[in-house]
């Protein structure tokens, strides 16, 4: 992206990305930002298709336009359609790997010059396009948008991406620990891992020619971008997020200030799902404390212009501590949270929270 913006690019040739990993990981979000970053106007320089939409072969009418004749004919397609209004819009294909191969074609087209068939049935007649990074619609226009960027996301190989990562960072944190018991002076962790080229090729190219079985489609691609699972320092960041945003909102609809000790960021990382990404601690944060909260307000235990702090039980905090690595056969004890009122005095007093909460009342609350 930095070299189209300086002007080191093919001219001829969109650039073509594909976002490789698990769900919940950042791969959509990284496309609106960078339609963002590249657009004033980001709602119309941002085109995204969820791919699992076009999984038959007759919805490629839906892609580019019905052919003359056919119902929906005069609205266009909805990939042509929104490239006509901003042919330097950035295209998110999300899911790419749900769509169906003749989807891929016309995608090809767009990346490639390239032989593509399309007929009355959206699949027929045979035609090559004169020049890459155009597209011919239903109606028989062709679109320039050589100056896309065309974002492909896709789950293919994020099982063994994740493995793959979660070996890297387990060899790296003991290799520190074995660094520390012999005393070796300063040790340095870090959570950067740099994925293999032998990875790349060996695993992950195979795994993707199999399931999109057309080089040519493949080595259009500019760029594979891997996201890898979230490592500790990242997932406190978003369990800090989360209840930043927790508490803006009990600040905003109640007028409750909301204070959490460092230690509770350690305990709701461990709700962390590597195939749910950043989705698995919204649901923890949820889960773990916000229920709490709409229980003592559902009890009336929490009065208007209160602070609340939300803390780790006393009894739980050692197993915050220990430095050890965790046995694989051990029985995993999670610490558990705790929330306490402070009043005018600056004393604490734990909250007693005794019926369950009703689920009725949950979108009343917070």
């Amino acid at each position: 992206i930095r070299r189209k913006e300086n002007g080191w690019y093919d001219e001829e040739h969109p650039l073509v990305f594909l976002f490789l990993g698990s769900s919940g990981i950042g791969k959509t979000e990284l496309a609106k930002q960078t339609a963002k970053y590249m657009h004033k106007d980001a709602k119309k320089g941002f085109i995204r298709l969820d791919m699992s939409e076009f999984q038959e072969r007759h919805e490629v009418a839906k892609f580019i336009g019905s052919p003359p004749g056919y119902i929906g004919h005069e609205e266009g397609g909805q990939l042509t359609k929104k490239l006509k209004q901003c042919p330097n819009a950035v295209v998110l294909f999300d899911e790419v790997d749900k769509a169906h191969p003749d989807v891929l074609t016309i995608m090809l087209q767009l990346f490639d010059e390239v032989q593509v068939s399309l007929g009355r049935d959206g699949v027929g007649d045979t035609f090559t396009v004169p020049s890459q990074g155009r597209l011919t619609d239903g109606k028989g226009k062709t679109i320039d948008c050589k100056d896309a960027i065309f974002i492909m996301t896709s789950n293919v190989g994020s099982d063994e991406i994740a493995q793959h990562a979660l070996q890297l960072r387990q060899e790296a944190l003991e290799m520190s620990h074995n660094r520390i018991a012999e005393n070796l002076g300063d040790v340095q962790t870090s959570d950067k891992i740099t994925i293999s080229k032998n990875f790349k090729e060996n695993v992950i190219r195979p795994i993707l020619k199999a399931h999109f079985r057309r080089d040519e489609f493949l080595g259009r691609i500019n760029e594979i971008v891997y996201f890898l699972p979230f490592c500790h320092s990242e997932l406190i960041q978003l369990v800090n997020k989360e209840l930043n945003f927790w508490a803006k909102r009990a600040k905003q609809r109640h007028n409750i200030t909301l204070l959490w000790d460092r230690e509770v960021a350690d305990v709701l990382v461990d709700g962390y799902n590597v195939h749910y990404g950043a989705r698995s601690i919204k649901h923890e944060v949820e889960r773990r404390v916000v229920n709490q909260l709409a229980a003592a307000y559902e009890q009336d235990l929490l009065p208007g212009g209160c602070t609340l702090r939300i803390t780790v039980e006393d009894s739980d905090k050692q197993l915050l501590k220990s430095p050890e690595l965790p046995s694989p056969q051990a029985e995993k004890r999670t610490p558990k949270l705790r929330l306490e009122i402070i009043d005018k005095d600056s004393k604490t007093h734990r909250l007693d929270i005794q019926a369950p909460l009703n689920p009725e009342k949950v979108c009343h609350t917070l």
